[in-house]
Order: structure tokens, then C-alpha cells, then sequence
């Protein structure tokens, strides 16, 4: 049955009287309706429902990461996820696929177009076709080269009023910056010089909201991705989006206000589509977002990256279980988007509150030793604080903090990632560490941005000539993920809001419960985050005497519940009580 309450007509004017409280809101929602090719009667989207189970998860990918010579990168790409991801991966993120002048893809020129050094539409389209797709709204900013932007300069439309100006005498300390440069850019326009807002650089200049022509221009994009296909709308960098004198331009209500009111045209125009929410904050901010199950139905889980990180570089889980305990459930309809690796950096404003500026540090100067990057950000203060770690997540994970480079990185790295898959919410793997690729200095020293560093690109036969060679780390790992996940989709308790409660086993253990919607499944999660051996008391952990057992991942089974249980360095144990069957090797 449709979910109660007002019209749609009547509830986007309830979001626009919050965002424009001096305008009629009737009008701009007409007008609304008609760049989403809405009718006023459009029925409502089912009430709170969850559009995703334990088989859902996320490949995170550039166009270009594989390119084949003679052939669309877009094409490529999709030939490789038919032929190796199609049985692990439902999703897949397409970073900004259009046409750009910086970034990799975040300078977007034409938010219509596909990037021709990619493909086409139809290439999207197809792709879309064979797995769900999450795009990039970049919604806070455009290119400096845009349309959008040469017409602002002209002053003549559309564009001559879609960008934030500013005055430059005015004080600006109290906005929040993710960047050194210079917050303000003069730029000469056909009634002179004019300053205008670059949150991110100067090649990309932050979008006015607080003009409705702007909120209509991008409805109607939403529109035109949605009927290509696209179904998982990230909105990028979106904490951002509203400016206010004297504030610090962060989470302003006429943002959250925004993200309901699109929210509310995606869903209606598809009840399926996904709002996902980009804010590399600290975490108390990063889950305002859920609102009240009314905003982003998706928020990344930015905390986890640096606290997994931290937990296997340090030996000690402790900050990792008091974060998790903090966190709360995801309510039904929403969940968490967890990663540990993305095309970013390992951002660590989410760390704030979570770790001493003693570990912080200790964390840093252990990434600089393996070869990692420091992007710094301008803090209010005047002065430059570390804002992300740029590294090749394989790298990352080649030692300890206590005692450099050894062995166990590999082990390491992937205890990394099955903690991040048994965790609740929905796992998002990015394409580089699915193939363990190592630091990039090449492209690093070819861009000149520490970014560069984890953005390899394959060629084809690269590619599959590494994950074929049985002397190399390439292969053993992109099989074992592959098997995880495979494993993971057959669980009920891995559901994305299957409930999880964590387990103390002392800082060595890495711990928690995890249990079915239906409550016919429990899986004990345990994971050596030590180089050291260790031992688990069975009857520690309260397994049921009167199920069997057995470790999901081994397929040993587990039923000397007096017995101890040894972990090797780095090694994880998922034990079920339920023996799920067709799991290949």
C-alpha cells in the first residue's frame, strides 16, 4: 500500500518553504514536477523498505581503470565485470564519467555527456543493464571550463548567476576547509572582477543553491540519469552545498532540506533509486544524514577506513570496539556503506574524538614509511592540519607501527577487508585493492597529486596477466576476496541490517555477533588483529551447546565448545551455526 500523507505537489512545497522562505513555494514545485516529468498524482513509493540483502555489494571503479588498445574503456570494463564479478557483485560505482578538466573527473564540464574517452550513453547504459549503477551527482561544484561557468563571465544564461560570489574583505574563519588553497578566486566577467567560492580549487567552483534555478537545473539531470539507468545516486562532497555569512558553511539546514526534497523526485520517479550521501566528517556529523530515514538512504561509513587501518597497524582493537559500540543500528530503510578503500584518501577529520593526536601521528609518520602521501587542509586557525593519507591500501597494510615492514602485509590486508565484509551494512570495494595493486609513482610524478598514488590504471593484458601469475600477490588475493564474498552472499545474518553486537575478547580479538532478520542464523565474527598467535575460549564467546558449528571460511567444524580456538597472525573466523551449501573454492 502507498505510504500516507501529503501529495507529492504538497510535500515538495514543505521542503521549499525551509530552503527558500521568502518565495512561493507552488511554482518552483510546478516547475519541479515538470524537469522530473512528474504528474501531480504521482503515487507514492512504498514506506520504509530495505532495497538491498547479504547479496548486495559495491565495486568502486574509474571508467579507465582497465583499457584495452582500440577499444572504449567503458566497454572493457563491462567485459571484465561479465566475465569475473558478475556472481560476487551486485553494484558498481562509475566515478565521474563525463567530461572533466581536473580531478579525475570531479571538474565536470558537461554533466550531460559521457567523457568520449570513455564511451558513450550506451555504454552506461549497458552496464546499467547487468548491475545496479551508482553515479556521481556532483552536486557542490562545476569546472571552471564549464558552459556553466564561461556563461557566468559573459554574464548571459544559464549561468550568469549559478555560482556562489563572495566579498572579499569579508571574514571567512569560520568555514570548514578540505583543502589549502585559497578559498576565494578572482575571475574578470563582463561587469568586472568578481570572486567567486572554491571550497575544493580553483578548477572547481562551488554552485549558488540559494538561486532555484540551480536546484531545477540539477532535477533535471537526475532525471536523465535515471533514464539511462542509473539507479545509486552518490551525492558528492554535499555537506558543503549551502553558504551562510558567519557560519561555517557546514550541514546548514537548507542542505539537509535539499537532499529530502531530491529524495523525495528520485523516489517517486523510482522507488528503487538509492540516495547515497558523500561527507568525509567526523562521525557524529557523518550520521545526521540518515535524518529521520527521510535523507540519504546510504552513508558512507568514513570512520572505519582509518580505525581498521589503525587497529592492524597497532596490534589493538580498543578504539575500533568503543566506536563500534557507539554507532547506532541503521534504521530499516537506511544502512551503512562500509570501505576501507576508495579513489580518496584515507581522510582523517573522521577521526576526530576517536584517536589521540599521539596516534594520529604515530599512524602518519607509519604510512610516510611505506611510501604513502599527507594531503593537508587550511584548519580555521591559519594553519595546515593533515586532512588524508594517500597510499595504496596493500602498501598501507606492509607492517606495524611498533616494528616497520614485514611479511604478514598480505595477511594483514586481507583481515582488513573481511572485517569490513562481516560488518553491518552493505561492504563497497574499490577495483585497486579487489587486485592489490601497490603505490603508483609513476602516475604520481606524471600528475603531480598525491591522489595519483592509488589510481593505477590497467591495461587489459596487465591485468590478466597478473591475476594469472601464481608467483605474484595479485592472484591469491583477488581469489580469496572472490571466495569471501561469495561465501558472505549466502548468509542471512550478513544482512546489511542484520543485528551485530560486539564482543569483548580482549584488545588482541576483534569481535562481534552477528544475527539473521529471522534469528535462524548467529555468525561469531573473530579476527586476530595481532602478528602474534592467539587463543579464543569457545565458551567465551557463548555458542548454543545444543547447534552445530563450523567456521564459514574453513568450512572446519567447531563443536568442542570447551575448547580453545587458535588464531594464526591476522587470520579471521566466521563461526555459523548454519552450514550454507554451493560454496565454490
Amino acid at each position: 500500500m502507498p505510504a500516507e500523507g501529503p501529495d507529492l505537489h504538497s510535500r515538495l512545497c514543505e521542503h521549499l518553504a525551509l530552503i527558500y522562505p521568502a518565495s512561493p513555494p507552488e511554482l518552483l514545485a510546478d516547475q519541479l514536477l515538470e524537469a522530473m516529468q512528474l504528474p501531480l498524482d504521482c503515487p507514492s513509493p512504498q514506506g520504509r523498505r530495505n532495497l538491498w540483502d547479504q547479496r548486495d555489494c559495491v565495486l568502486i571503479t574509474y571508467g579507465n581503470s582497465i583499457v584495452n588498445s582500440g577499444e572504449r574503456p567503458l566497454r572493457t570494463l563491462h567485459d571484465f565485470l561479465r566475465a569475473e564479478l558478475a556472481e560476487v557483485f551486485s553494484a558498481v560505482h562509475i566515478l565521474p564519467f563525463f567530461p572533466h578538466s581536473s580531478d579525475d573527473g570531479f571538474a565536470v564540464m558537461d554533466y550531460l555527456s559521457v567523457n568520449p574517452a570513455l564511451g558513450e550513453w550506451e555504454d552506461i547504459s549497458a552496464i546499467a543493464a547487468d548491475f545496479q549503477l551508482m553515479a556521481d551527482l556532483v552536486i557542490n561544484h562545476a569546472s571552471s571550463r564549464s558552459r556553466w561557468f564561461d556563461n557566468f563571465k559573459k554574464r548571459a544564461d544559464p549561468g550568469q548567476d549559478y555560482f556562489v560570489e563572495a566579498n572579499p574583505d569579508a571574514d571567512y574563519s569560520a568555514v570548514v576547509r578540505p583543502r589549502s588553497t585559497p578559498l576565494l578566486n578572482a575571475v574578470q566577467t563582463a561587469d568586472g572582477e568578481r570572486y567567486v567560492w572554491c571550497t575544493f580549487s580553483p578548477d572547481q567552483v562551488d554552485l549558488d543553491f540559494s538561486n532555484p534555478r540551480v536546484l531545477l537545473e540539477f532535477a533535471g539531470i537526475i532525471r536523465r540519469y535515471l533514464e539511462r539507468g542509473v539507479q545509486w545516486f552518490r551525492m558528492d562532497a554535499v555537506a558543503f552545498l549551502w553558504k551562510r555569512a558567519g557560519t561555517d558553511c557546514m550541514h546548514l539546514p537548507q542542505t539537509h532540506a535539499i537532499i529530502k526534497l531530491l529524495r523525495t523526485l528520485i523516489e517517486h520517479h523510482s522507488p528503487n533509486a538509492v540516495v547515497v550521501t558523500e561527507t568525509n566528517v567526523p562521525n557524529r556529523e557523518n550520521l545526521v544524514y540518515f535524518g529521520n530515514a527521510d535523507e540519504a538512504h546510504l552513508i558512507y561509513n568514513f570512520s572505519l577506513p582509518p580505525l581498521v587501518l589503525y587497529t592492524l597497524l597497532s596490534g589493538n582493537c580498543r578504539h575500533l570496539k568503543n566506536w563500534m559500540m557507539s554507532m547506532p543500528p541503521a534504521q530499516w530503510g537506511t544502512a551503512y556503506l562500509n570501505f576501507i578503500a576508495s579513489h580518496d584518501g584515507i581522510g582523517l577529520r573522521p577521526l576526530d574524538g576517536l584517536l589521540s593526536e599521539q596516534e594520529k601521528q604515530q599512524l602518519l609518520d607509519c604510512m610516510r614509511g611505506f611510501g604513502g602521501r599527507i594531503t593537508m587542509r587550511r584548519a580555521r586557525e591559519g594553519n595546515l592540519k593533515p586532512y588524508e593519507i594517500n597510499i595504496a591500501l596493500f602498501d598501507a597494510m606492509r607492517g606495524t607501527i611498533a616494528g616497520g615492514a614485514d611479511d604478514l602485509h598480505r595477511a594483514r590486508f586481507l583481515c582488513a577487508h573481511l572485517i569490513m565484509l562481516a560488518l553491518e551494512g552493505i561492504p563497497a570495494l574499490y577495483a585497486n585493492s579487489l587486485f592489490a595493486a601497490e603505490n603508483d609513482y609513476r602516475r604520481l610524478e606524471h600528475t603531480g597529486h598525491n591522489r595519483s598514488i592509488n589510481r593505477h590504471r590497467w591495461t587489459k593484458e596487465e591485468l590478466l596477466a597478473a591475476l594469472a601469475d601464481p608467483e605474484r600477490h595479485h592472484r591469491p588475493v583477488f581469489n580469496y576476496l572472490r571466495r569471501c564474498l561469495r561465501i558472505r552472499r549466502a548468509q542471512p545474518a550478513f544482512h546489511p541490517n542484520a543485528a551485530q553486537l560486539t564482543l569483548h575478547l580482549g584488545d588482541s580479538i576483534f569481535a562481534f555477533w552477528r544475527q539473521s532478520i529471522s534469528r535462524d542464523q548467529s555468525i561469531f565474527c573473530l579476527n586476530n588483529v595481532t602478528a602474534e598467535t592467539r587463543r579464543v575460549s569457545l565458551s567465551a564467546i557463548n555458542l548454543i551447546g545444543t547447534d552445530r558449528w563450523w567456521d564459514l571460511l574453513t568450512g572446519e567444524e567447531c563443536n568442542q565448545l570447551d575448547a580453545r580456538l587458535t588464531l594464526a597472525p591476522y587470520q579471521c573466523v566466521w563461526l555459523s551455526n548454519l552450514r550454507t551449501k554451493g560454496v565454490k573454492d
